[in-house]
């Protein structure tokens, strides 16, 4: 019945009807409806006057029903007019959408050498005929992309037949590869494009010239297409090798397969597993020289059980006091066992000289090796003849500025020289002789700007003059410093209302907040926050347990300093357990960081780490710090190599791209550098192009992209690895960059599929995982059902079904009784 009453007002696959409310839409009806019913009510009054008054032929009944069919007939005329709506709440019922994904990037295109029992229960699975290819008496070996176009073609079983024969589900299929501004790429379903589905046609369409796999995109984009709202699935077949931007899992509905809201059915392409061996190496981004390091290499192998393998280590320097030598620097060189998935070499290294060097980490290929890209890795170094420059500002000294002191003081990277203080307190005369103080807060340009991280402790807002802000500010957001703001009891962090500082912040201050401290307070123990885990200065331990037992260590805290909410770009560490900020809800930030700019910024709600060393003396004081300082300090350039910056936008290019040079230059008193004082208006470069004789070098121009920024995009061609170097225009020298380039494109890195990524994805959306033998069973596993959607729809009246089957019945209604009653 319901789907009846549907049909008549003019929806299609009505399951219920909650509400229906009328209304004019006419603005003259919309103002007096009592007319509009009253016009109507007159109109059918003066139908039956004119029936029972002047048609005096015929029973007085039939005529009344005349009167009344024609008086109803000019009311729904005169209601056509005021025009009609209802406004009805339905529930009804679409047909599912059901996405096929195929994976179009060159990994797709490899050609796995499967056992022969696997190859031919795969052949068979799909039905592929292998064919012969010329000069060779072996039949050639599939790729990834031809098993998947067989399955598609096949005649028997087809899937996307079996997946469209109740007609109870709207296929859509895509095709990812990177050659168009979205992910997925529409693919038409048959050749005319008017519904129906054609297998042959589809599997035409598939190809593998996409470079990355980027399915974080990928399952985001499907989230956004047309008809989202009803989809029921996503079938995705691929070989799963996500190596590009972001990743498809995550924690919460924040991670793209989260939004979906939709199973992945994850149809798995190639082998899991092959003949591989995979260098990876790993060391601090900066060391320091004349201390000894560590280089580690770790070796992935999968097939290469009770082989052996020799890993060398080497390393050339790019800039510094080394720069332009050509010998390399052997690190070390081991011949190692495989016996597990990954073993691991930890080769010793001690600096001999300063610079930025370029560590390159091989091994041998060995036999039955696929793919042997991936058997070498590099890594650039700074290795710094320097010391982290720590400034901290202050009213007065603190347990927390001397016991911060205390560890720089003794940290091999800081040391005696790295850390300054300025405390508004102290003599003058002391800040002159003492060489620990500085004798000013605002001190020159190019020795503000040469401090790698700044503290700001309790001071009053007379004592931060306009320049000190405005150059923090500066060094935070361009120079990518770091900045600590620590709360104190006396003044609090409302004292940097009003002040540049303060919209850097990881939190809104409230001008009007007060100290809140025991007594009047009780006192509390921080709470850690799910976001602290993502932050190594937060890891106090090497498990949960003795993390949770080091943050203990802190006690209950006697204050803390309150703030209106936190930032919407921070991320808070470490919360009030009770007190709530302004909205209520939201409790009230402790310890939170923020980026800003290039740089960042950590704000402490007290200065009460030093309790820390209650029961475990530095251990975990240190750690907090250190972490901290080193994530702050140890990101980018440090002390005056800020002042020059260049970088390419990748270490590992194919031929035919492009590589991005960026250059941040400023000028001797940190002021961005113009190029009105460049002799050709820009920087000079040179390339070094791999070849014969040690290659051919050409001469190049960076030109500004703004003041402070140059860039240049250069096209690379041949493969090998090439030398880029950039000269100072202010010291002269040259800062060179290195980077590869490869015939090969990320894609052939890793020769197997990522048969986790893949069963991750099933299950974490609620979905299912399959291989080409038994994706067959996906048409029994989907169990599609019609959507059910609850909507509130205004439909007009007047061109339903049902108001012209009423018009028409009045109609004929009327003439057929008037040619019965012969009236005229």
């Amino acid at each position: 019945m319901t789907r009846w009453i549907g049909w008549l007002l003019g929806i299609d696959n009505v399951a219920a009807i909650d509400e229906i409310d009328a209304s004019f839409a006419a603005p003259w009806a919309a103002e007096g409806p009592f007319w509009v019913f009253l016009g109507a009510a007159a109109l059918v009054a003066l139908a039956l006057v004119f029936y029972l008054r002047y048609q005096v032929k015929g029973p007085i009944g039939p005529r009344f029903s005349l009167g009344v069919c024609r008086g109803l007939l000019l009311a729904l005329l005169l209601l056509t007019l005021a025009d009609p709506v209802l406004r009805l709440t339905i529930v009804n019922k679409q047909m599912p959408y059901l996405y096929l994904v195929f994976d179009g990037t060159d990994s797709m295109a490899i050609e796995d050498e499967l056992p022969d029992a696997q190859r031919t229960a795969l052949q068979a699975a799909v039905a592929y005929q292998p064919a012969s290819s010329p000069g060779r008496s072996t039949a050639r070996v599939a790729s990834r992309i031809e098993y998947v176009q067989a399955l598609l073609r096949k005649e028997q079983n087809n899937l996307l037949k079996q997946l469209t024969a109740d007609q109870q589900v709207q296929i859509e299929a895509f095709l990812f590869d990177g050659n168009t501004t979205s992910q997925l790429r529409k693919l038409s379903l048959s050749p005319s494009g008017r519904g129906g589905v054609d297998p042959a046609h589809l599997a035409d369409q598939l190809t593998t010239k996409g470079q990355v796999t980027a399915l974080g995109s990928v399952v985001y984009e499907a989230g956004q297409q047309f008809g989202s709202a009803r989809l029921a699935g996503v079938v995705v077949f691929s070989d799963f090798a996500h190596n590009s931007g972001l990743a498809p899992l995550g924690s919460g509905d924040e991670s793209p397969a989260g939004r979906l809201r939709a199973p992945i059915y994850a149809v798995g392409v190639g082998a899991t597993e092959a003949v591989d061996l995979a260098v990876d190496l790993q060391t601090d981004p900066k060391m320091k020289k004349a201390e000894r390091s560590s280089v580690l290499v770790k070796l992935r192998q999968s097939g290469l059980v009770g082989q052996s393998v020799t890993v060398s280590v080497t390393a050339r320097a790019l800039s510094g006091e080394s720069a332009g030598q050509t010998e390399q620097i052997v690190v070390g060189q081991r011949t190692i066992a495989l016996t597990n998935p990954v073993e691991t070499i930890d080769l010793p290294f001690t600096p001999e000289a300063s610079g930025r060097f370029e560590f390159v980490a091989t091994a041998e290929k060995l036999d039955g090796e696929v793919v042997e890209q991936n058997n070498r890795a590099l890594r650039q170094v700074n290795i710094i003849d320097d010391y982290l420059r720590l400034m901290y500002v202050a009213s007065e000294p603190t347990w927390e500025w001397r016991f911060i002191k205390e560890v720089f003081h003794r940290d091999k990277l800081v040391g005696m020289q790295g850390f300054r203080t300025f405390l508004g307190s102290s003599d003058p005369r002391v800040r002159e002789s003492n060489v620990l103080f500085l004798p000013t807060l605002t001190p020159q340009r190019s020795e503000f700007f040469a401090n790698d991280v700044l503290f700001l402790g309790d001071m009053p807002r007379s004592a931060l003059s306009d320049r000190f802000c405005e150059m923090t500010k500066e060094y935070v957001s361009k120079l990518g410093g770091g900045l600590v703001v620590i709360s104190g009891p006396r003044f609090g962090p409302r004292e940097l209302q009003q002040t540049p500082l303060a919209e850097m912040l990881p939190v809104m201050l409230d001008p009007q907040a007060e100290l809140r401290t025991a007594p009047a307070r009780p006192e509390f123990r921080l709470r850690l926050t799910a976001h602290a885990s993502r932050y190594p200065f937060m890891q106090l331990g090497t498990g949960d347990v003795e993390n949770a037992k080091a943050w203990d260590n802190l006690g209950p805290l006697p204050w803390y300093q309150p703030v209106a909410a936190k930032h919407p770009d921070a991320d808070v560490l470490a919360e009030h357990p009770t007190d709530r900020c302004a909205d209520g809800q939201t409790p009230q930030p402790l310890i939170a960081i923020r980026k800003y700019g290039k740089g960042e910024v950590v704000y402490l709600g007290f200065n009460e780490t030093w309790r820390l060393r209650k029961r475990y003396g530095e251990k975990y004081y240190r750690q907090f710090w250190s972490q901290l300082i080193y994530r702050l300090g140890m990101s980018h350039a440090l002390g005056s190599d800020k002042r020059f910056v260049a970088r390419v936008d990748q270490q590992q290019y194919r031929a035919e791209e492009k590589v991005t040079l960026t250059v941040e230059a400023y000028d001797e008193n940190y002021e961005p550098l113009a190029d009105e004082r460049l002799p050709d208006r820009g920087l000079l470069a040179e390339l070094v192009i791999p070849g014969p004789g040690g290659g051919q070098t050409t001469n190049l121009t960076v030109p500004m992209l703004r003041q402070g920024v140059f860039e240049a995009r250069i096209p690379v061609f041949a493969v090998g690895e090439y030398s880029l170097r950039v000269k100072d225009p202010i010291t002269g020298q040259f800062d060179e960059q290195r980077f590869e380039v490869t015939p090969l494109s990320a894609e052939r890195r890793r020769g197997v599929r990522d048969e986790k990524l893949q069963n991750d994805l099933a299950r974490q959306t609620g979905g299912r995982a399959y291989d080409l033998t038994t994706v067959g069973n996906l048409p029994q596993d989907l169990k599609l059902e019609p959507v059910v959607q609850r909507q509130t729809r205004n439909k007009a009246l007047w061109s339903t079904p049902l108001w012209f089957a009423v018009v028409v019945v009045l109609m004929l209604g009327e003439w057929l009784s008037r040619k019965m009653l012969k009236l005229s």
